[in-house]
Parts: structure tokens; sequence; C-alpha cells
């Protein structure tokens, strides 16, 4: 029932540490076999990868959230495509005005960037305070008003993205 098993050096100024970290290490072969750089190219897609999942798992939470915040006022496929879009521009250098926009130009894609940039102004500028959503149909609001809103849940998905960038 005993078996002689090797206890692990819990003393790391004990001198046996160091033989048994060594022969730990021969055992461990992925360093002979790879020169640094393959390592250094197979850690960083490695890495690369790892940062892409906690994007994603972030990106599905924010989009989680403005469902249910907005899912029984906007279609929900629109608001996977602001989402998406709002990732893509979260990380770019542009102007409050301007990530709004882009966020909702594929979805109102008949409307001028200069139209979509009034409708945005009062929530990048935040200069009437909050803006209400009122709670009507999807299909019984005017052009404009799903324009408005549409930029209302844009703002809403880059304030939460924003907010999980920097916790």
């Amino acid at each position: 029932m005993l078996n002689e098993e090797t206890c692990y050096p819990w003393n790391p100024a004990d001198p046996e540490t160091e033989t048994y970290f060594e022969q730990l290490e021969q055992n461990f072969s992925l360093i002979d076999s790879c020169d640094a750089e393959e390592l250094e190219s197979q850690s960083e897609r490695f890495f690369t990868c790892l940062h892409q999942c906690w994007e994603n798992s972030e990106t599905d939470r924010v989009k989680y959230n403005v469902i249910q915040r907005f899912s029984h006022l906007v279609p929900c496929d629109w608001i996977d495509a602001i989402a998406k879009q709002a990732t893509c521009t979260i990380s770019n250098n542009l102007s409050g005005i301007d990530r709004l926009v882009a966020c909702v130009k594929p979805l109102l894609s008949d409307w001028d960037i200069e139209d979509l940039q009034v409708f945005a102004r009062p929530l990048a500028y935040t200069m009437r305070g909050e803006i209400s959503v009122k709670a009507v149909p999807w299909d019984e609001l005017s052009e404009i008003e799903k324009a408005r809103l549409t930029l209302k849940i844009a703002q809403e998905v880059l304030i939460e993205l924003e907010e999980a960038q920097q916790q």
C-alpha cells in the first residue's frame, strides 16, 4: 500500500531542492525540441488566442446586458450588429460622434453620415442629459426614431465596453 514516492521539496534553501528541479526539467522536452524563435512565436500565438477569448467573453457579456434592456424594442440582430461594430471601433482613435456613427452606419446605410452625426451629437456630448427611450414597438417607430434609438443603443454598448476595458 505504501509507495515510496518522492516528496515535493518544500524548503527552497535545501540543497536537494535544486537536484529535484533539475530532474524535473530534464523530463520536460519542449524547450529542447524548440528553438527560441519558434517558442516565442508559439507563445505569442497562444497569448493572442487567450486575449481574443477574453475579449469575446466581455463582448458577449455586454451584448447580453444590452439585449436584456432593449430586445423588446429593437430586433436582436441589430443589437448584435451594433455590438460587433462597437468592438471594432472601440480601439480606434475616433471622436465620440464618429464612434457612434461607425457603430450604426451599416444598419442605417440609407442615412447620410452628416445626418447621423446630428443625432449622435447630444449622445456624444450629453448636452441634454439623459435621453429617454420610448417603449414603442420597432415597427411603429418612424425612421428618425429608429435612428435615434439605434444610436442610443450604440452609446450604451460603447459605455459598457469602455468600462469593461478599464477593469
